[in-house]
């Protein structure tokens, strides 16, 4: 019994960290590059090292994940606890990626895209980049990317 909950929790958790994916994509196209383009605008000029209104997106995220933990932490539901740890960890690999690794957003910490799969989504976040347009763009995942980004 013991084992099947923790399938069934790992799923969870797997299953919310991919489904975020989907959420990012769609916030991203029809919120940060619809109605909210007033707070993702910045992210698309020029870049400069600091906050940006962009990154409130990130905080309301954030908060989405810390209410998921008190939740299933009051009422002891395991099955919210492990929402909370998928969501967590798309963030953990959004920052990864998007932050630190495409924008470098971090002095001092360099990753590099060194397999097919980065390469893919930091050619796919380049496309999306070179329009800083409201309604021209193109690419809106974060963590996936079609395979017609795929690098040669």
């Amino acid at each position: 019994m013991i084992f099947l909950n923790v399938l069934l929790y790992m799923g969870i958790i797997i299953f919310f960290a991919c489904f975020m994916e989907f959420v990012a994509w769609l916030t991203h196209k029809y919120v940060m590059h619809g109605f909210l383009w007033v707070l993702h605008e910045d992210h698309h000029r020029p870049r400069r090292l600091g906050f940006q209104k962009n990154d409130l997106f990130a905080v309301f995220f954030s908060g989405i994940a810390i209410l998921l933990f008190l939740l299933g932490d009051v009422t002891g539901q395991f099955f919210i606890t492990a929402m909370a740890i998928g969501v967590t960890l798309y963030g953990i690999g959004y920052v990864l990626f998007h932050d630190i690794m495409f924008h470098r957003r971090i002095k001092g910490i360099r990753l590099r895209a060194n397999t097919n799969y980065l390469k893919r989504i930091v050619n796919a976040h380049a496309y999306h980049h070179q329009n800083s347009e409201k309604s021209k763009g193109a690419a809106f995942g974060f963590l996936y990317a079609p395979p017609k980004y795929t690098v040669s």
